[in-house]
């Protein structure tokens, strides 16, 4: 059976229909959408100009934080647009981009967390051997990992819409494109798409979640035997990974661990992961994390200092 695709373009239906709620969103979210960027840009240029880019933790993180910008920005800048224009309009070949944009910064995201989770259950389970086994050679090989993992995943969403004839109608109950809504668009029988789709994410999704908890698990029950200082200061840096894994994988879980259905809550959820997960990170992973801070001081003190000499 030939493809036939008379769609050139999709139209979004937004976040809302009311143009007073529109202007709030566009204030709001262009608000977020700037503390995205100065939040984890921040934290990637102090990791990388200060000693820590040498710890695999913080190697890890400032690759984290340069996913968050990438992951929000594939949806963030059109729809603070879209939120003040007419027509929210995006082209097919638009839509198949930003769709293999959303799942790749997505899962390689989820790929980052669980490579810091068994990072951290390293450092604190196996302390002696932990530079041995977390040396930069390995490290280098889990983020190029989570790179190809990324793309491995998108690549299958991707090709599974590609090849559906799309003829008609063309509207997206959504803000930006992601598999579920643009399947419901396909103008053939989806079913087993939508079952290779979910087992896909759903693997993935699942997966990592459970690798997480296991890992979490074995650190706090290993954190038994360790000083009173030495809980403190686990339980501070791993209480804000475990923040991050269930602020970042209960909206995906909620998305994505389901059969090939969409519901009026999808977008308010799709802004949690989207946007809000990605501005909070910098804030969980600076308030929490006293050598980030001190970094922070260290690094802004010392360019204050050079500007006075300067002058």
């Amino acid at each position: 059976m030939e493809k036939i695709n008379n769609v050139t373009e999709f139209i979004f239906w937004g976040l809302s229909q009311s143009p007073e709620i529109e202007k709030v969103c566009f204030v709001v979210f262009s608000f977020f959408y700037i503390i995205i960027l100065l939040g984890n840009l921040l934290i990637m240029l102090t990791v990388c100009l200060s000693n820590l880019f040498k710890s695999p933790m913080y190697f890890f993180l400032s690759f984290l934080s340069f996913v968050d910008i990438c992951y929000s920005s594939v949806t963030a800048p059109k729809m603070i647009v879209d939120l003040l224009a007419k027509d929210k309009t995006i082209s097919y070949v638009g839509c198949m981009l930003q769709l293999f944009g959303v799942h790749f910064f997505g899962c390689t995201e989820i790929f980052i967390l669980t490579v810091m989770a068994y990072d951290r259950y390293v450092a604190i389970c196996k302390p002696l051997h932990y530079m041995t086994i977390m040396n930069q050679e390995t490290c280098n090989k889990m983020l190029l990992g989570t790179w190809v993992g990324g793309f491995l995943h998108s690549i299958i969403q991707v090709a599974l819409v590609v090849q559906l004839p799309f003829c008609g109608p063309n509207e997206i109950d959504h803000y930006f494109c992601d598999v579920h809504p643009v399947l419901k668009l396909a103008c053939t029988e989806t079913y087993i798409v939508g079952v290779v789709v979910t087992a896909n994410s759903g693997t993935i999704a699942l997966g990592s979640f459970v690798i997480l908890l296991i890992s979490y698990s074995i650190i706090l029950v290993s954190l038994r035997k360790q000083s009173a200082e030495g809980r403190r200061k686990a339980l501070s840096t791993c209480g804000s990974h475990i923040a991050v894994v269930i602020i970042f994988f209960g909206p995906c879980t909620f998305m994505y661990m389901r059969p090939d259905t969409t519901f009026s809550e999808d977008k308010m959820v799709a802004v949690f992961y989207t946007i809000i997960t990605p501005m909070l990170n910098p804030l969980i992973y600076t308030l929490r994390n006293a050598e980030v801070k001190n970094a922070m001081k260290k690094l802004w003190g010392r360019n204050v200092f050079l500007e006075a000499k300067g002058k």
